[in-house]
């Protein structure tokens, strides 16, 4: 809720914490905008707290996103009013500490250069740390393996598929590789064979974590999405209730279209206003959660080159018919694929191919 559609009382009191990893430094404003106190805090949860009750007054804090945002939003939620997570917003002239703290106060007094980030996590805390440590393995075992390819690219080799990770196949081409390069790949297909039994160990994890949850079973069975992708989504998301229409949901996504015009408006023949036809596209929004524009453009992706009997691989095929870019095409079809997830989601109920059917391109 804005600042600015909320009445506000002389004795509340905004918080502006400025976070790092030794020190927090804390700026309070009252409902007037009137500096109150500014005190700098050990970042530690006992010592936060004990700062947070010793301010008298109904109270709301602001800190911007970061590594300890999630921890902090948990910790302060019980001694304040409202606990407001933000993206830090570009300012120029002069920056310190307090500076920073005083803008996140008076942001949130205000209700302006405020851009929420939803923290909350629900009953899915399990799902959502299964599926952080199962990213970041599957991040650290394609760095390997791209670090592995390098060497033999170096060397002008080239093995076909995967065979350079192959447990059966890998020693005959390391084997053509000269001794200190030999050593180097040796060593990496070590450190590959390790990340992967921890990758494997880490999707065990979240697919236990999944079962306790029947929305993750029921969005997997949506076009390209599957029981990982789906816990993902969950996890990310929370609620979909968050998004009152699927035009929100495409914009968290990164899949929203943005585009640029100025003079809007022409006189027509008759001499009435009408909107002039001149606009320029920039592309996907950049303002996203990267995670989720990666799940659906790759469920879209599934669709467009492996499901090939799936509606809406027909509705891709005949988009690239119409004459449009195969990019934009598969844009197309990860929005149809997320706004049926979100459908889903909202109503309870298994994805139905014959939905799909009905839709005509021209809807896209």
């Amino acid at each position: 809720m804005r600042g600015t559609n909320r009445k506000r009382t002389p004795m509340e009191r905004y918080i502006g914490l400025d976070v790092h990893a030794e020190s927090c430094t804390l700026v309070v404003v009252s409902g007037t905008g009137k500096h109150l106190k500014q005190e700098v805090v050990e970042t530690n949860g006992a010592a936060l707290k004990q700062a947070l009750r010793a301010i008298p007054g109904p109270k709301r804090v602001c800190l911007e996103e970061g590594t300890q945002s999630a921890w902090l939003y948990e910790l302060l939620r019980s001694e304040a009013e409202d606990v407001v997570v933000t993206m830090p917003a570009k300012r120029s002239g002069s920056k310190d500490d307090a500076r920073d703290a005083a803008f996140l106060a008076e942001s949130l007094r205000s209700g302006t250069n405020l851009r929420r980030v939803y923290k909350g996590v629900g009953p899915y805390s399990e799902l959502r740390a299964a599926v952080r440590s199962y990213g970041m393995l599957r991040s650290d075992v394609l760095r390997v393996k791209n670090r592995l390819k390098a060497i033999f690219r170096s060397r002008g080799l080239m093995p076909p598929g995967g065979e350079a990770f192959h447990e059966q196949k890998h020693e005959a081409w390391v084997a053509r590789l000269s001794k200190e390069h030999r050593r180097s790949a040796e060593v990496l297909l070590a450190e590959l064979e390790m990340l992967e039994t921890f990758w494997r160990q880490a999707e065990e994890r979240l697919h236990e974590a999944s079962k306790q949850h029947r929305i993750v079973k029921l969005l997997a069975t949506a076009p390209g999405i599957g029981p990982i992708r789906s816990a993902q989504i969950v996890a990310t998301v929370v609620t979909p209730h968050r998004f009152r229409s699927k035009r929100q949901f495409w914009a968290y996504c990164g899949l929203a279209i943005m585009t640029r015009s100025s003079a809007d408006w022409v006189r027509d023949r008759t001499g009435r206003w009408a909107r002039a036809q001149t606009q320029q596209t920039l592309g996907l929004n950049r303002n996203r959660c990267g995670a989720l524009k990666e799940v659906f453009k790759g469920a879209a992706h599934l669709v467009a080159t492996r499901m090939t009997s799936h509606p809406l691989h027909a509705d891709y095929q005949r988009l690239l018919e119409r004459g449009l870019k195969p990019n934009l095409a598969m844009v197309t079809i990860a929005r149809r694929i997320s706004a049926a997830v979100l459908a889903m989601w909202k109503r309870e109920e298994e994805y139905d191919p014959k939905k799909h059917e009905t839709i005509t391109t021209t809807q896209a």
